[in-house]
């Protein structure tokens, strides 16, 4: 199971929410670049990222944040938020991001999560968020009456090869992730699903990596230091 430690991102600094709500925004670091270079001392090969200002306004906001993280280090960048077109797409595959995880345009605007497959492969991925199982939109600020394996199996049948799945009411709380949900995911499609939300401490990632899990994010749990990074990435190897 792959590890992948987050930076989420507002004005350019690290940022933690509480269940998404951008209120409760506190910065964890002082730097996008310094703490990703931690990272990579603890092992890892991969880092999870979101736009946070861009899920709000519908468009790439802090690109160069992760521009010069894929660039001047050897990890590998997933990056979601504001991320709504084939332009948007391109420019950051052709800038060294890895994979592009698409959130709200999987719900509103299938038909470009087909063509970015068709383009692009398993370079993109799909977050699917839910509130009570309902897959939320734009920055969780909307819910919608698509159940989230439902939109699973919809992304599957368009290629998708790897999903994200966050319960928003786990998200920032480090109150331990929904398996339940994520076993539910896990066997409705045969996508490489990603665990966020929730993640504690090095039982959950147990737990997770006993799920057959593709692979587990980890956000607040790092900067709150209730998860050891390093021993994180050693039990999963």
């Amino acid at each position: 199971m792959i590890i992948f430690p987050a930076i989420d991102i507002i004005d350019g600094k690290p940022v933690r929410l509480y269940k998404g709500d951008f209120s409760t925004a506190k910065q964890v670091a002082s730097d996008a670049l310094e703490t990703a270079e931690k990272f990579v001392k603890s092992g890892c090969e991969w880092i999870h990222m979101v736009d946070l200002d861009g899920s709000l306004k519908k468009e790439p906001v802090n690109s160069q944040t992760f521009i010069s993280v894929a660039k001047e280090t050897s990890l590998k960048v997933e990056l979601g938020g504001g991320i709504r077109t084939m332009k948007d797409i391109d420019f950051y595959i052709e800038n060294g991001i890895s994979r592009i995880i698409l959130g709200s345009v999987a719900l509103k605007n299938p038909d470009l999560v087909k063509e970015a497959v068709k383009e692009f492969g398993d370079k993109i991925a799909v977050g699917i968020d839910a509130k009570n199982g309902y897959a939320a939109t734009e920055g969780w600020m909307e819910s919608s009456s698509v159940y989230f394996t439902d939109l699973a199996k919809q992304m599957e049948s368009v290629g998708v090869k790897t999903i994200i799945f966050t319960d928003i009411g786990k998200d920032g709380t480090l109150s331990g992730p929904n398996i339940k949900q994520l076993v539910e995911i896990n066997e409705a499609v045969s996508c490489d699903i990603t665990a966020s939300g929730g993640v504690t401490s090095i039982t959950d990632i147990l737990a997770l990596r006993d799920k057959n899990l593709y692979g587990a994010i980890c956000g607040k749990s790092i900067y709150e230091e209730t998860l050891d990074l390093r021993e994180a990435v050693e039990v999963c190897r």
